[in-house]
């Protein structure tokens, strides 16, 4: 299936939503959508020692957070890669989503002695990749709120945001019956996805245990701070017409309609 134009994508949810889900099979289903994530971008430069990566890991490890100059850098750097932004120099090497990362092995990072310049630096999207259907991603991570947004505008307009909604008690159910291979990553839910072995690992046969945050008391704190955030986030976004919103109690029951809905604005 062939976009007939750029589809520039975020999707907001709850945590444990199933945000992941619905992003795996959206690039699954429409191979012109790549993944563009700032969790993945912050990693391979702390990983490769790049500028930005140090300057990322000296703030992590004194218990900060990273600023959202640091990741517009970073985001405007992985445009500016790909040749999508107009009004910087095109000599920006710095990092790339997973997929992409294993050929940037080797490459030289540039930042320069400007680490600290404005982010924004006049960078827009160009004319051709504001349209053109080969300049579709999906964005993760960023961004969270409503004045992360406005700064992002400056920069690549959103032209389709999701917000995924599920009842709270779902949600809080799916959570609590989640069991975790931690060496592995691998996660399991006793409700629709249980091991085969109560407890233990399908590969491993290791013990699985439940996430430290995953019960009632910090899940509800989380979903609190959550809402506070996203709600003046999904206004502006509202504002700009490109909000949609999808309901539904499963991951299988949102998907054919985030699909028929992508296929209806970008087919």
């Amino acid at each position: 299936m062939r976009l007939r134009r750029a589809a520039r994508v975020i999707l907001v949810g709850a945590p444990g939503v199933g945000k992941g889900t619905q992003s795996e099979r959206l690039l699954r289903r429409f191979p012109q959508l790549s993944a563009i994530s700032s969790g993945d971008l912050l990693r391979h430069n702390v990983k490769n020692r790049t500028p930005l990566g140090i300057k990322v890991e000296k703030t992590m490890k004194t218990g900060g957070l990273v600023s959202d100059d640091l990741i517009l850098r970073l985001i405007t750097n992985e445009l500016g890669r790909r040749g999508w932004l107009f009004g910087r120099p095109n000599v920006m090497t710095l990092s790339s989503s997973v997929g992409d990362a294993a050929s940037l092995e080797g490459v030289p990072d540039t930042f320069g002695p400007g680490l600290e310049a404005d982010p924004l630096a006049g960078a827009t999207l160009s004319r051709q990749a504001s349209e053109d259907p080969a300049a579709s991603f999906l964005l993760d991570g960023f961004p969270r709120t409503a004045a992360q947004a406005k700064r992002l505008d400056d920069i690549v307009p959103i032209n389709w945001a999701v917000s995924i909604q599920t009842p709270f008690d779902v949600i809080m159910e799916r959570i609590s019956s989640r069991w975790v291979h931690e060496p592995s990553g691998r996660v399991y839910n006793t409700t629709f996805h249980p091991p085969k072995v109560p407890g233990f690992d399908d590969i491993t046969g290791e013990p699985l245990v439940q996430r430290a945050d995953d019960t009632e008391e910090v899940y509800r704190a989380r979903f609190q701070k959550f809402q506070e955030t996203s709600e003046p986030l999904l206004e502006h976004y509202a504002k700009k017409g490109v909000l949609w919103e999808v309901h539904g109690m499963s991951s299988d029951e949102i998907s054919p309609k985030l699909y028929q809905e992508f296929e209806r604005r970008f087919l």
